[in-house]
């Protein structure tokens, strides 16, 4: 009987917000992080809609105690996912009351170390894991009002949702307070912990602007968070609807598993976006600033009902930003990312057969295919007419969810368009409509220049070296110069080099940077001038070119390395590790070799973030830079949260046992490794 019981609960969880409403939550959680673990006690606030023998909160690997609702014990189970209350629950308003404690398995992340001084708390609670440290709903369909007091050491910031109401210091311990005032779906719950100073601007609707940065970082502020008071009274003045929370937070932390993420009124933002003015030229926080800021609305103030409408997240966040930069950068840039989004969206239709309306699309059919539908449907109608409709959408459906009908609903009623038409084109077909789309982009001239440089691709050079010649002698945008390069790969280098040389003289970066990419051989007659890249406002092209210039000029080694020695780069110390590199593969060129390989070998150490050590991870063996230190890192790497570098720990290491002697190192040194590690590499071992 008990297993038909639960059978029975099962389904009605499925249905549970018709039955139950849950209107706000009240929580305190106190972050151990000794033991990487998470306790609490929270409130919940709720209505029962119509008599229900069992409630379910997602609560994953959580034991509880004191579970009360309205003030008295209630019976209870878990199932190691879910806390399942047992009750005949009546029609009316109730209060439920829990404590409880978790071990996260993921959601709440430690990095770093107190040792090394980088060590930050954060959390990740994209899709459904917030369940993993509070116990909540995975279902985003249940939104409520969060209110989140956090413990943890008076030495650190506390950051969560919301404006802060109190701060009150006790025993070295701080009580850090958050209120919200409208709903949210649980997934969008979020705190960070770590040493930040913050600075405050005021966006023109007097929303209170908090941009946070560690103390060391302060000399790069100005760059990372460069526009940012721009894009946010651009997207309201563009939506035309007000921002919808408080206040407005972006933290960069380290370690992060994405570009960024849209936790309701605080964007947390990966730390490889904190550059200098040099680095913003190559990876500057711009686009993901607009992007997260964007899903303010579209997203957190309306949320999408399930996977299959997505689009509506992250389709409407990659169109408004490119809008924002559009703004910043001007047409010229916005028409040749919509270039760009074709040419992908163009080559991935050859394989990609799920439309955009289908949970199980790809992230470029639900980004970039999802925008340029956007940009498909306001050219159609007209901005105006857009303007009208998003803004209508918005307001109509505030706090709650929505589907793709919701959305072109609004737009049928402010412009009469056929949208059942719109929808089949570009939502419910897997192919990309170029005719539409190069209608659209030859709009601008120099995506016009960018299409006719596409036609002659197959074209031998003799052909279109008069073309490309007046063109890069031309004031045409950037993007239509580097696409010139890039055909010049395959050509040979006696042909090419004219026009090579026109590029270089171009003084644009991005142009002068395709020129340094292309060219893996250089030739004695085109050294000086390749040798000039080396002084580009540009980690990137500096990387690119002296490797290049290293490998092509041995004569020349010592030159190009004590030219370099003092670069550093971006803060994944790209130019550091390469510099390191190739001074160690120099002989002769030092006397203390020891203490290059030690420097290079501890980048690769926990003690640096993840795409730091990668770096030196890639050079070390790259240039058989292999000891039992470099090993050990690299079976570390296997453990680490950030799912890409744990990913690459691994591919590294099946392609290194390839090799009889490296299978021996390895199992040397396994007797050196913890629990945690030893999993790993013998699972490697065994494969």
């Amino acid at each position: 009987m008990k297993y038909l019981f639960l059978l029975l609960s099962t389904i009605t969880f499925a249905q549970q917000t018709k039955f139950v409403d849950f209107k706000s939550v009240s929580g305190q959680v106190t972050i151990h992080s000794e033991e990487k673990s998470v306790s609490g006690l929270v409130r919940y606030w709720f209505d029962v809609l119509k008599p229900i023998d069992t409630i379910k909160i997602d609560a994953q690997h959580m034991t509880f105690s004191d579970v009360e609702m309205n003030e008295k014990k209630i019976s209870f189970t878990t199932n190691g996912k879910q806390l399942l209350l047992i009750y005949p629950f009546q029609k009316g308003k109730s209060t439920l009351s829990l404590e409880y404690k978790a071990i996260p398995k993921q959601t709440l992340y430690f990095v770093g170390s107190e040792e090394t001084n980088n060590f930050e708390i954060w959390t990740q609670g994209q899709g459904k894991c917030t369940s993993n440290w509070f116990p909540s709903f995975d279902d985003v369909n249940e939104k409520m009002i969060f209110n989140l007091e956090i413990i943890f050491d008076s030495k650190y910031q506390v950051i969560s949702n919301g404006v802060l109401q109190s701060k009150l210091e006790y025993n070295n311990l701080t009580y850090w307070k958050y209120g919200m005032q409208k709903p949210m779906s649980s997934y969008l719950l979020m705190l960070t912990i770590g040493k930040f100073e913050k600075k405050i601007e005021f966006s023109k609707s007097r929303i209170p602007l908090e941009m946070y940065y560690e103390p060391s970082n302060l000399v790069n502020f100005e760059p990372t968070y460069r526009y940012s008071k721009q894009i946010f009274d651009f997207l309201e003045k563009e939506i035309g609807v007000k921002y919808p929370w408080e206040i407005y937070k972006q933290i960069p932390v380290r370690d992060f598993l994405y570009a960024g993420m849209e936790n309701t009124s605080a964007t947390l933002f990966s730390n490889q976006y904190v550059v200098d003015s040099t680095g913003f030229e190559d990876r500057n926080y711009t686009n993901v600033n607009a992007h997260e800021l964007a899903h303010q609305w579209f997203g957190d103030l309306v949320t999408a009902e399930s996977g299959k409408e997505h689009w509506l997240q992250e389709g409407f966040a990659t169109y408004y930003a490119l809008l924002a930069e559009k703004g910043i950068y001007g047409d010229d840039y916005f028409y040749s990312k919509l270039y760009e989004y074709a040419q992908e969206l163009k080559q991935a239709s050859k394989n990609d057969t799920i439309p955009v309306l289908n949970p199980k699309a790809s992230s470029l059919s639900f980004y970039q295919k999802g925008a340029w539908a956007l940009h498909v449907l306001r050219e159609g109608i007209g901005e105006k007419n857009f303007r009208k409709g998003v803004q209508n959408y918005l307001s109509k459906h505030s706090f709650q969810n929505v589907n793709t009908q919701d959305f072109l609903a609004e737009i049928k009623k402010v412009s009469g368009y056929n949208v059942a038409n719109f929808s089949k084109v570009w939502l419910e077909n897997s192919d990309f409509n170029t005719q539409i789309t190069n209608d659209l982009l030859s709009k601008n001239k120099n995506v016009e220049l960018l299409l006719d440089i596409e036609k002659v691709s197959n074209k031998p050079l003799s052909e279109k070296k008069e073309l490309f010649t007046k063109m890069l002698q031309s004031d045409a945008f950037y993007s239509v110069k580097a696409a010139i390069v890039h055909q010049l790969k395959a050509e040979n280098f006696e042909d090419s080099k004219p026009l090579l040389l026109l590029a270089l003289g171009t003084k644009n970066g991005q142009v002068r940077q395709a020129v340094a990419s292309i060219l893996n051989k250089i030739q004695e007659e085109f050294r000086t001038q390749y040798e000039s890249l080396l002084d580009d406002k540009s980690y990137q092209t500096q990387e690119i070119a002296l490797y290049n210039l290293w490998n092509n000029f041995p004569k020349k080694r010592f030159q190009y390395l004590d030219k370099s020695k003092n670069w550093i780069g971006f803060n994944d110390y790209n130019l550091r590790t390469l510099w390191l590199s190739l001074a160690l593969s120099t002989p002769e060129y030092s006397a203390n070799n020891e203490i290059l390989a030690n420097e290079l070998i501890d980048y690769s150490s926990p003690n640096f973030e993840a795409t730091t050590r990668q770096n030196a991870l890639e050079k070390l063996i790259a240039f058989h830079l292999i000891n039992d230190a470099v090993l050990k890192n690299l079976v570390n790497a296997t453990t680490s949260s950030m799912w890409q570098f744990s990913k690459f720990g691994r591919n590294t290491i099946r392609s290194l046992l390839k090799s009889p002697e490296m299978r021996v190192a390895f199992e040397s040194i396994l007797p050196n490794f913890n629990e945690k590690e030893k999993f790993q590499l013998n699972r490697l071992l065994k494969e």
